[in-house]
């Protein structure tokens, strides 16, 4: 059977600030989603921080208008209802006035495939919050390039003959299809910048998908900060592809991503459990892990994949690296460089006022030159009179 999944998410309002959505506004996606009738096969909906993830099944491919009006329409009745509610950010991540066909380009995050579905489907989806989609770049290259995180790298044969990885560079909208393993270094200078190069998918070397993650940049699609763009990600798993736990445990080491508090620092991204609110403690960046098994297009699950213990220990983890960075206070790398800055007008316009008040540096060299002459004359003569010959 061909089944398509979509996932597609947006920040739509939450409570109190960037915290979570009420459970009015998740109703109101809710009951937006199940009037669709046979459009979908199955659905699930949930919550990352503020963030509000449309999970689907149906057989309409990947892009299609059906499906993407619909989580259009769903994010709009949640709008409605965070209007009513005054909810912070009511309708944020909805950048146009109206629906155009596909979400992609208007503010909500998109992953999706189309694929010829196993006996035994497995797919777990990574949804995140108060970060950007670089920010799934590193756990993306422990899964599908580094053996010492990932020994199915070695023992599968699929994993040991490559994969392509798709890269985008979201400043020019512009896709790279790097194979391993010949493109490996290529591969690794692009995703030493996750504010540029991202990963949008990864196939087989037959061109079967196995990932795909939103890419969209929204202050690119705004021309100012609205908000982090807060990517989700859908990997397939077992077989011939990464096993489930290889892709879980690429996140047990809490790296540091952009984003935080008004999106303009480094922080470790945490993994924590389902429907979890952000953390009005600097707003940590979150991930989450939903484990689905599906068949003929019906979901079993979500499992949580960050809930059984082992991630309370992470979770430690993470938090004390995120202290640990919080605690250099405004300095870099604690925060981010000056273009990658979310709120980058307001810090423009202060560093305006500093050139304001800079000195022309011809002028200011040559008094430094003068004092520094005068200095050294100064003490040349102190040196003759003590001189005894």
């Amino acid at each position: 059977m061909r089944v398509s999944v979509s996932v597609i998410k947006a920040d739509v309002g939450g409570v109190g600030g960037h915290t979570r959505p009420s459970d009015a506004l998740l109703d109101a996606v809710k009951s937006t989603i199940s009037d669709a009738g046979d459009l979908l096969l199955d659905n699930y909906i949930g919550y990352c921080g503020d963030d509000v993830h449309i999970v689907m099944s149906h057989t309409q491919g990947v892009d299609n208008e059906r499906i993407h009006g619909l989580a259009w329409d769903a994010f709009m009745a949640g709008t409605a209802v965070a209007k009513e509610e005054g909810l912070y950010g009511a309708g944020q991540d909805l950048l146009k006035d109206s629906f155009s066909g596909n979400v992609k380009g208007m503010g909500p995050g998109v992953a999706e495939m189309e694929f010829e579905e196993r006996p035994n489907e497995a797919f777990t989806v990574f949804a995140a919050d108060k970060t950007e989609p670089g920010a799934f770049n590193y756990p993306i290259y422990r899964m599908f390039v580094d053996s010492l995180s990932n020994t199915g790298l070695i023992v599968n044969k699929s994993l040991a003959g490559g994969v392509i990885i798709n890269i985008m560079d979201v400043e020019e909208g512009r896709t790279a299809g790097l194979k391993l393993w010949q493109d490996k270094p290529i591969l690794e200078a692009a995703l030493m910048y996750p504010g540029r190069y991202v990963v949008d998918s990864v196939v087989t070397k037959d061109g079967e998908p196995i990932l795909a993650a939103s890419t969209d940049r929204l202050h690119n699609i705004a021309g100012t900060y609205v908000g982090k763009d807060d990517p989700v990600c859908m990997v397939r798993t077992q077989k011939l592809f990464p096993a489930t736990e290889e892709v879980g445990s690429v996140f047990n080491n809490p790296h540091y991503v952009a984003g935080n508090t008004r999106g303009s620092h480094n922080m470790p991204l945490m993994p924590v459990k389902l429907n979890s609110a952000a953390t009005i403690n600097f707003c940590i960046p979150i991930v989450e892990a939903l484990v689905f098994s599906m068949h003929n297009g019906r979901f079993t699950g979500p499992f949580d994949g960050f809930s059984t213990p082992d991630w309370d220990f992470v979770r430690e983890n993470a938090a004390r690296k995120a202290m640990d960075m919080r605690s250099q206070g405004f300095i870099h790398p604690a925060t981010l460089v000056p273009s990658e800055l979310e709120y980058a007008e307001g810090y423009k316009s202060i560093i305006e006022r500093l050139n304001e008040k800079m000195v022309d540096m011809d002028d200011e060299g040559s008094r430094r030159r003068r004092d520094a002459a005068a200095e050294s004359l100064q003490s040349a003569n102190g040196r003759a009179y003590e001189d005894p010959d």
